[in-house]
């Protein structure tokens, strides 16, 4: 509704006369510090923060955007299948944007012993005056199902969501990076379910590094104990 929205004093599109600064109330701002004070990985809701701080920096970007380069913006796909690609990401990156929220609720919960009845949360949120998506109706099913699910993702509903539509979501976000487009929460989201599904991650080549410059030691994954080595010997 808002891309097909003219402006009836210029005839354009009411999007493109609408200055590119997003201002923020806080609240994002106070969910990602909280989330980093219990350790809950909110990579979504965080990009979303830098993104709105990144577009206050206008008069920077301006001067910025004469300066560096980027690639030629020339899309030569099909446009309407690649519109639908473009919902097929949105709702996967909704999925595990919503799966971050309810984890950073439950690790809160564990936290502060709130007891909170996520499948309850969800209810009450179609009410709220923010968030009123209709799949909040399966988020509760979901709970409803096994009160005891680690992440929304696992829920076979949202794996299958995420399951049919990823192809899409992966061609979508490789297609923003060829176009120089930033993507920060859609690329963030992708990157936390591809993090959360793996077994194993990099954080082994972290710790490493961290052993190397800063002697904080590592872990083994064949037998117990805390490790130190001399990396340059």
């Amino acid at each position: 509704k808002i891309l097909t929205k003219y402006d009836p004093e210029t005839g354009k599109p009411l999007v493109d006369v609408i200055l590119d600064e997003a201002k923020q109330k806080g609240t994002g701002k106070w969910t990602a510090q909280n989330a980093l004070d219990i350790g809950a990985p909110t990579p979504t809701l965080n990009s979303g923060v830098e993104g709105r701080i990144l577009s206050a920096l206008k008069t920077e970007r301006v001067a910025a955007s004469k300066i560096l380069t980027g690639p030629e913006i020339s899309f030569t796909g099909d446009k309407e299948q690649f519109i639908q690609a473009v919902e097929n990401t949105l709702y996967c990156a909704k999925i595990a944007s919503y799966a971050q929220g309810l984890g950073l609720l439950k690790i809160a919960s564990q936290e502060y012993d709130y007891n909170l009845n996520l499948g309850e949360i969800a209810k009450i949120w179609r009410a709220g005056c923010i968030i009123r998506a209709d799949f909040l109706n399966d988020i509760t099913n979901a709970y409803e199902k096994n009160p005891a699910l680690q992440n929304l993702m696992l829920d076979d509903f949202f794996r299958e969501a995420i399951e049919s539509r990823q192809a899409d979501w992966r061609n979508v976000v490789k297609t923003a990076i060829d176009l120089g487009i930033p993507m920060l929460a859609t690329s963030a989201s992708l990157a936390y379910y591809d993090s959360y599904r793996s077994a194993v991650l990099p954080a082994n080549l972290t710790q490493a590094q961290r052993d190397f410059f800063g002697a904080h030691t590592y872990r083994r994954v064949d037998k117990e104990g805390v490790f130190h080595t001399n990396w340059e010997e």
